[in-house]
Formats: C-alpha cells, sequence, structure tokens
C-alpha cells in the first residue's frame, strides 16, 4: 500500500499560461502531454467507503487503481493508492462487471506532466475546467508552490469523480465528462 500526497488547484486560463511558463523554467523535465479516458466503477465495497476503483487508459496503456481518501479538512490530502498496469484492459472490465463493478462515471483529461525536485506537477485539462495538481511531501509541495510563484491559486477539494458528477452529462447509467471530439481546440 502506498499513500499519495497531492494539493490540487483550479486554474483559470491566464494562470495555466503563467504556470506552464514557470514550469518550463524551473523543471527537471517534462513528460509531454497525453489523453487520458478514465472509467470508474460502482458497486461493492466502493458504495460503503470513501474509495474508488478506476480504470485509466492513457496511450496503449491502461491501469488499475484503487484509492481510498483519508478524512482530513487541510487542503493537501492524503490517501491510499495502488495500481498495476492491466495487459488486457477489455477483458479486465467483464471481469469487474462479472463481480458485480459497473462503470459509473466516465471522464477524459488532457495531462501534461512535469517533474520539480522530488515533486511531479501535472497540469490538466477536463471538460469542465483546468486544474493542477503537486504530488510530493507536503515539504517539497509547499517548496514547488514557492518556486511557482503564480498569485491567486485557489486550491480545489473536490476530486475529479466528483467533479464530474456535478458538471457532466448522463448517458443511460453513466455520467460522462468527455472532449467534443479529438481535434477539438483549447479555448
Amino acid at each position: 500500500m502506498s499513500i499519495e500526497i497531492e494539493k490540487k488547484y483550479r486554474l483559470t486560463k491566464e494562470q495555466r499560461t503563467a504556470v506552464i511558463a514557470r514550469l518550463a523554467q524551473i523543471s527537471d523535465r517534462s513528460d509531454g502531454e497525453e489523453l487520458e479516458e478514465n472509467t470508474l466503477f460502482s458497486g461493492g465495497v466502493l458504495e460503503a467507503r470513501p474509495c474508488v476503483l478506476r480504470l485509466r487508459r492513457v496511450g496503449g496503456r491502461a491501469i488499475l487503481t484503487y484509492k481510498e481518501r483519508y478524512p482530513s479538512a487541510a487542503p493537501i490530502k492524503h490517501q491510499r493508492e495502488d495500481e498495476t498496469e492491466v495487459a488486457d484492459p477489455a477483458a479486465l472490465a467483464q471481469i469487474l462487471d462479472a463481480i458485480g463493478f459497473k462503470p459509473a462515471v466516465i471522464y477524459e483529461k488532457r495531462r501534461s506532466t512535469w517533474q520539480v525536485g522530488q515533486a511531479e506537477v501535472v497540469v490538466d485539462e477536463l471538460p469542465f475546467g483546468l486544474f493542477m495538481e503537486i504530488e510530493g511531501s507536503e515539504k517539497e509541495i509547499t517548496r514547488v508552490e514557492s518556486l511557482l510563484a503564480i498569485d491567486g491559486l485557489r486550491t480545489e477539494a473536490e476530486t475529479y469523480p466528483r467533479l464530474t458528477l456535478k458538471h457532466g452529462k448522463r448517458n443511460g447509467s453513466l455520467i460522462e465528462a468527455r472532449f467534443n471530439s479529438v481535434g477539438e481546440t483549447r479555448e
């Protein structure tokens, strides 16, 4: 079991531009941008606990993740996170369905990733907004915030699945937040 420690921010277009420019100056490396499709399942213990089971498809890879958030009112969240790469995501989806886990939420995300010291910084674009996350120790998160030197960053306490429930569109039993088309341009 590993513990994920991260802080999330909601960005304006101007802040996103400033963050990316600053990351280009301070980062050790950039891993570029990828389009992700995230499917969250419902059923079983997922209904009774503050946890999610997610199948993420990105590039030619698929990753199954279990996350369970630890209660806290602090802007830096701590949560259990266990994940494994999946060789056959279609077969896994069939297995999950057979044991009672059903797709409930699907959201797409364009993610750009940078390494800054011991922290990973991601800038995400979802159909309903722009976000940044800093993942690392609490001390490293604070250090990277200082290095970024971006005024007016607003923390975001909600998870992407909760935001998708709020801003997504119902499609049968699913709630989805997808980009209009693959070639859609940013505003």
